[in-house]
């Protein structure tokens, strides 16, 4: 199978401070992969590198077949196009309407004029409202954004990676602000967005979750590789090492 995603001894600093200290691991097109680990882990990092915004200090990626650091700014554009991000903030615009946020997805794709008249005449309606059916969420098309709850917006966000048609789809705690059953419902849905050619990535903190809905999970501490299993491999013992381990030397 093709590899989506390729991390070769990459490190990551920051002026004194070691992100990532030589990562290597692969993920082949259609998994779904979580990355786990307590906060500081290098989880965020790692997105950020896969999804080309920031280059590794040492070592080298390859995203899509592509190493992301040969291509000038059109071919970078171009492969960001085949990549959809889920941060934890959503990027949401609370005052315009659903289907404003969910044609989002597809900027990549449109020009500056059709995406501002677009504003004015909603385009690829749709679309929106057949990835909007999938999560429950059809009737909400022209609702103001601001008027939902939060399980609803997490919905949006998903239908906004859906009309993307994203090859490679990147969660970072996608479901930080919810409570326990909404995030199992919101991160059973994310997984569910896999396919044979599209692979998810997701940065998840709940250690249960990431367990229940991936098939394979990375463990992540102080920017060190713990562990990399498929997820029904995964203990109680490998979680325990990876949030309580003694601080490295």
């Amino acid at each position: 199978m093709q590899a989506a995603v390729d991390v070769r001894g990459v490190s990551q600093r920051f002026a004194s401070t070691t992100a990532l200290d030589a990562i290597s691991l692969g993920v082949l097109a259609g998994e779904r992969v979580a990355l786990v680990g307590p906060s500081g882990a290098g989880k965020s990092t790692l997105l950020n590198l896969i999804n080309a915004t920031l280059r590794p200090t040492e070592g080298g990626v390859s995203v899509l077949g592509i190493d992301p650091a040969l291509l000038d700014r059109r071919e970078l554009r171009a492969l960001r196009r085949r990549i959809a991000m889920m941060h934890q903030g959503l990027h949401l615009a609370g005052e315009l309407r659903v289907i404003h946020n969910v044609n989002a997805g597809r900027l990549g794709d449109w020009s500056s004029s059709h995406a501002l008249w677009s504003l004015v005449r909603p385009q690829g309606i749709d679309d929106a409202r057949q990835a909007l059916d999938r999560f429950g969420l059809g009737d909400s098309l022209w609702r103001r954004t601001d008027e939902l709850s939060g399980g609803e917006r997490q919905r949006v966000a998903l239908a906004r990676l859906v009309v993307a048609r994203p090859d490679l789809i990147l969660a970072d705690e996608p479901t930080a602000s919810l409570d326990p059953t909404r995030a199992d419902d919101v991160m059973g849905l994310l997984a569910g967005l896999a396919t044979d050619s599209t692979t998810v990535i997701a940065s998840v903190h709940a250690f249960d979750l990431a367990r229940r809905h991936f098939d394979r999970l990375i463990g992540l501490r102080h920017g060190r590789l713990q562990f990399d299993l498929p997820a029904c491999d995964v203990t109680d013992s490998d979680r325990g090492a990876l949030y309580d381990m003694a601080a490295p030397p």
